[in-house]
């Protein structure tokens, strides 16, 4: 495997994700941000969090498989959340679990986590980009 996860002593062990990835991979693979909506354009999701978390994760392992990678090939997330608070957290993690348990992954990355105003459509509430490393 190209990508190994790491929660180096010194720094907290969260659960929900690793503090750092190592990449010894030869084929770096940028994903654009992937947002709720199906294979046709369609929306999904409009209004539920944990939905829209649900498909941008799906749609992050459908452009990973694409080019002949995986989830596990990820070396990095960043998630994109419209007008983030704290209690969305729950939901939050509900979308990934439920894309998890759809693509039997284990989904913890490194992550960063972004509150922001607004996305690319006024529907979107999530957008999720990763970075990929593969041998």
């Amino acid at each position: 495997m190209a990508v190994t996860l790491h929660n180096p002593d010194g720094l907290p062990k969260p659960d929900v994700y690793r503090q750092l990835s190592v990449a010894t991979g030869s084929k770096l693979v940028f994903l654009a941000g992937q947002v709720a909506r199906a294979a046709d354009g369609s929306k999904v999701g409009e209004g539920d969090l944990a939905a829209q978390v649900e498909q941008s994760y799906l749609n992050v392992a459908t452009a990973l498989a694409g080019v002949g990678a995986s989830f596990a090939d990820v070396a990095k997330l960043t998630v994109y959340v419209v007008d983030w608070t704290p209690d969305k957290m729950p939901l939050l993690g509900e979308g990934v679990s439920r894309a998890a348990a759809q693509l039997g992954i284990d989904p913890v990355k490194p992550i960063t986590l972004l509150g922001v105003s607004a996305l690319g459509e006024p529907d979107l509430l999530v957008e999720v980009e990763a970075t990929a490393v593969v041998e």
